[in-house]
């Protein structure tokens, strides 16, 4: 074998010496021994940490009686303040303010009354257009008045009295307004205007805006005309511009139509399936170490379909009567508780109620990909009465006397006029008919001032035969943005409307609930709040003081949609949660409200359905929350703890945090941090003010809408002014007994 010099001695090549191999050994042992030993010091970490686990539940456990019965007086005591408060308030009010009231409207419940007002108003006449309009007004509230007793009716002998008073009202007020043109229309010779020797005027009043223009000089050249003051302009097609025609545009401020639709049409079982948000089970949820069961709640979200645990195990279905027994108290105490011009397209009263009867005929039928959806789309700025009409004849006036001729109400102009049957062709079915397409309408829409379109809108036109809103027919739109103005047009004068997307502000990017001092709390959602920083839309709810459910129908008419119904997980995607467990958070963030500021956590899109973080802190200041003040909050079944991990955290973990302690609650674990000037606070909390909490935070479910694919945080998102933030306030900031609500 070759041999190899190497320092004086020969070696064969590739052989280690002794020293060498004894070096190696050693370095082999030493590394097996350090390994042994970080094993060794990983394992008495490991059982270190199992031991300081298993001592925090072994005291959360002594506590947990405590604890949840604490909770449960705590839940009872507001529930029965605040019940008592509204039974005490609805029974003032009821007679109070109905007195106070003074403005004609009859009580609603009052059939008696219903009967006489409309059979009053049936037969009243008066010159005075402003009088007309402004029962027209007293028409409308009733109205709404019904359609709420409609929706809340139990008993069947009063629905069906309820639906045709409705439907009496609303056809007679459509019959009233033509009325009303009529009326104008038939004095347009004595009001033309200098300048376009035509009649125009507008008329305003409450809740309803009414455009005629008549076409007495009948001058070719003429195109349209922009009733400024209204924000409404039209196109007039050239083939009429020498007819005698008068238009009527008239903006309702409120939607009658989609009632008729809804009656007619009701929506389908199944319009969209869910689209679930893929969440990623800790192993602990899994395992079914934090499985267990919440108490049921007077605000728990029940409007949705029941969802099932992605770990229905055995052991969680024999855990689960334990704690709702613990908290069964809580649970048992909340359960106690000659008529006037008809409007064409308007059906009668008896062909409603044929509608009525055919609903079932209706539900299997398929919408066409032209009719609107009703669920997914709202209309939004009222409806939209576009009509040519035949100008009525006009007073002659000779010496001493005028002659009139008399006409049986208005009648529609047919545009396009209808081709004459002696005109069509029988002798050659082949032959092509030639195109006469007649010019179109033009409209002009200024946006209403008071409501708020998070995108371009829909424009629909109704289908009054087949009472749906429809999309088709509608060409040429044009969107302005920046002016607020949409234009387009159509084959002939129709009713529209403006429709928006009612889950645009779904899912939310992010929330926060901000304490503002005793009984003061702010709410932002920050889906909206970049949308509507340089929007006025709100300028008539700022500053405006309501209860919670007046303040979200007044949010919602205003296209302000942040609220939770029954249809939204069918359009919207989903972070699934428990009701129960989510509710079980909403109860104690509403009662810690007044010095606990809350706000979304990431990883609430991960820890599971049967869990909730949030991010939480105490904070006595009014001002924004430090960004270092967060503390993370995890929320299971059966124990609360606060998490090692922050938003900045690349990893889900369900460590607990160091020093911090295990609880069976929300409010113990907060107090655990909280100073006494702070728990001082929360425990003076009204409970109008609690309430109120309550209703905003169920009503919009913010730890399952607001975190759907979203992995960014929301404080960046403070330096922006929060036009849409709402600011809750209870009895004893506001000179009125109740929890109230705005729009900052």
């Amino acid at each position: 074998a070759p041999l190899v010099q190497l320092d004086g001695h020969s070696l064969k090549k590739g052989k280690m010496t002794k020293a060498e191999k004894l070096k190696k050994q050693q370095e082999e042992e030493e590394a097996a021994r350090l390994q042994a030993q970080k094993e060794e010091q990983e394992r008495l970490e490991r059982q270190k940490k199992l031991e300081e686990i298993q001592r925090l539940e072994e005291k959360a456990e002594q506590n947990r009686d405590f604890e949840l019965t604490e909770l449960r007086l705590l839940l009872e005591e507001n529930y029965s303040a605040i019940i008592k408060w509204k039974v005490d308030a609805a029974e003032k009010a009821e007679v109070w303010e109905r007195y106070m009231l003074c403005d004609g409207v009859p009580d609603a419940k009052d059939q008696r009354a219903v009967n006489t007002f409309v059979t009053l108003w049936k037969d009243y006449s008066d010159s005075d257009i402003g009088e007309e309009l402004q029962l027209c007004n007293s028409a409308v509230k009733l109205i709404e008045a019904l359609d709420e007793l409609l929706n809340e009716a139990k008993d069947p002998v009063m629905v069906p009295k309820y639906h045709d008073a409705l439907i009496e009202v609303q056809e007679i007020l459509h019959a009233k307004h033509l009325f009303i043109a009529e009326k104008l229309l038939k004095g347009a010779s004595d009001n033309i205007d200098p300048d376009t020797r035509n009649m125009q005027t507008v008329s305003k009043h409450k809740n309803v805006t009414l455009c005629l223009w008549a076409n007495l000089f009948k001058n070719p050249s003429f195109t349209g005309f922009d009733f400024k003051e209204a924000g409404l302009s039209f196109k007039l097609p050239e083939e009429l511009a020498v007819s005698d025609i008068a238009v009527r545009i008239l903006h309702t401020h409120y939607d009658h139509l989609s009632i008729l639709s809804r009656l007619r049409h009701p929506p389908l079982k199944s319009i969209v399936e869910e689209i679930p948000l893929p969440v990623q089970e800790p192993e602990e949820t899994r395992d079914g170490d934090f499985t267990s069961e919440l108490p049921s709640s007077p605000h728990s979200p029940t409007s949705e379909p029941s969802i099932k645990s992605t770990s229905p195990s055995s052991s969680e279905e024999s855990i689960m009567p334990t704690q709702t027994e613990v908290l069964s108290g809580h649970s048992s105490s909340l359960v106690s508780s000659v008529c006037p011009t008809k409007d064409p397209s308007w059906p009668s009263l008896a062909q409603l109620n044929t509608l009525r009867s055919a609903e079932p005929e209706f539900e299997k039928t398929e919408n066409g990909p032209e009719v609107i959806n009703l669920v997914q789309y709202t209309t939004l700025g009222g409806v939209f009465y576009f009509d040519l009409l035949h100008l009525p004849p006009q007073p002659i006036r000779r010496k001493g006397y005028t002659i009139l001729q008399m006409v049986d109400g208005l009648k529609v102009f047919p545009y396009p006029p209808e081709k004459p049957k002696n005109e069509e062709n029988f002798d050659d079915p082949t032959e092509t008919p030639k195109n006469e397409a007649c010019s179109p309408a033009g409209v002009c829409v200024v946006l209403p001032e008071w409501v708020i379109f998070m995108e371009m809108p829909l424009v629909a036109r109704w289908d009054a035969e087949d009472a749906r809103w429809r999309k088709d027919g509608i060409t040429n739109v044009s969107y302005k943005e920046a002016e607020g103005q949409i234009y387009f047009e159509m084959e002939s004068f129709q009713i529209f409307t403006l429709m928006h997307n009612t889950f645009a502000n779904f899912p939310f990017q992010g929330w926060e609930l901000r304490p503002l001092g005793q009984n003061s709390a702010i709410f932002t959602n920050s889906q909206c709040m970049l949308r509507l920083v340089q929007r006025s839309g709100l300028s008539h709810l700022v500053g405006q003081w309501m209860s919670a459910p007046a303040l979200q129908k007044a949010m919602l008419k205003a296209g302000i949609n942040i609220f939770v119904n029954k249809n939204t997980h069918k359009y919207v995607s989903v972070c699934e949660k428990n009701p129960l467990i989510e509710q079980f958070a909403y109860d104690q963030m509403a009662l810690f409200a007044s010095a606990c500021a809350f706000s979304r956590s990431k990883w609430n899109a991960t820890c599971g359905e049967e869990n909730v973080v949030l991010q939480g802190c105490e904070h006595l200041k009014i001002s924004l929350v430090p960004e270092d003040s967060w503390s993370t909050y995890f929320i299971g079944s059966q124990r609360s703890r606060t998490l090692e991990i922050t938003e900045k955290s690349e990893d889900f973990s369900t460590d607990h945090a160091a020093g911090s302690e295990f609880h069976s609650t929300l409010i113990h674990l907060l107090q655990d941090t909280m100073s006494p000037d702070g728990i001082a606070l929360v425990r003076q909390s009204h409970y109008c003010f609690i309430d109120t909490v309550q209703t905003l935070l169920s009503a919009t479910r913010p730890l399952r809408w607001g975190e759907a694919g979203l992995q960014g945080g929301l404080h960046a998102l403070d330096e922006a002014p929060a036009l849409q933030d709402l600011l809750l306030q209870s009895a004893e900031v506001v000179h009125v007994a109740n929890g109230v609500a705005t729009v900052t």
